[in-house]
């Protein structure tokens, strides 16, 4: 069974769809094996101006699969591959996105949330850190809303989302919100599209190119910790760690 789901085409947009409900569509070896894939083919395809990805079911992305996770070199890959490709990833986010998920969402270059999105960064909940993660998201979001919701793991909701630059807009009608983002993408060309795109994600491809190793390694360090072992025991067993207080 696939962890992916289509690809559809609608007037130069390609929509791929994350499709594996049985764990909210947390970022498994197998989800980031194809879509990374699938992004390949969007990118050799002269046929498709951007990118839409989007979500069944009540959760966009619920970060990291536990119990089969994806090596962190490939994970680091596949946010490096959205950001460098060279047509526009634009997500469409209708429910929760957890801890990973919201690198995923940061590395697409515009975003969109309805109403029941929800979002928080809960690793430090786990003994964790939203390590490889802030490479895509600390350059675009706000300096203290990133201290803030990095260490409380509070949730929050697509309106502060948007207000931090997590995402580009919050709307009650995701689809009508993103219809005059996918019309500009439809009129710009696709020399235009990826000359822009190379400039507005330079930043974020610099902290890639710098921090990935050391930031791989920070992961693997706290993965490997006996806190973590605690937190993420006590999140598959559904109580509190032993830590709160």
């Amino acid at each position: 069974m696939t962890a992916l789901a289509g690809p559809t085409h609608d007037r130069g947009i390609t929509t791929l769809t994350l499709d594996s409900p049985a764990n909210r569509n947390a970022l498994s070896a197998a989800l980031v094996g194809e879509l990374a894939d699938a992004l390949d083919a969007c990118a050799a395809d002269d046929t498709v101006r951007a990118v839409v990805l989007t979500h069944t079911g009540n959760t966009f992305c619920a970060g990291a699969d536990l119990t089969a996770p994806p090596d962190p070199h490939v994970l680091v890959a596949l946010m490096r591959q959205i950001v460098a490709l060279p047509k526009p990833v634009v997500a469409r986010v209708t429910g929760h996105v957890r801890a990973g998920g919201l690198g995923l969402l940061g590395a697409c270059d515009i975003s969109a949330a309805g109403p029941d999105a929800s979002f928080a960064l809960t690793e430090s909940r786990l003994g964790l850190a939203p390590a490889v993660i802030s490479m895509p998201l600390l350059p675009r979001i706000d300096p203290r809303a990133a201290a803030r919701y990095c260490l409380t793991g509070e949730r929050f909701d697509a309106a502060e989302a948007a207000r931090i630059g997590l995402i580009t807009l919050a709307a009650e009608d995701v689809d009508k919100g993103l219809v005059p983002v996918l019309e500009g993408l439809r009129k710009a060309s696709p020399q235009g599209l990826a000359a822009s795109k190379k400039l507005v994600t330079a930043t974020v491809l610099e902290s890639f190119d710098q921090d990935a190793e050391d930031l791989i390694a920070r992961s693997a360090a706290l993965f490997a910790s006996a806190e973590a072992r605690e937190g993420m025991t006590a999140f598959l067993e559904r109580r509190e760690p032993a830590w709160v207080l």
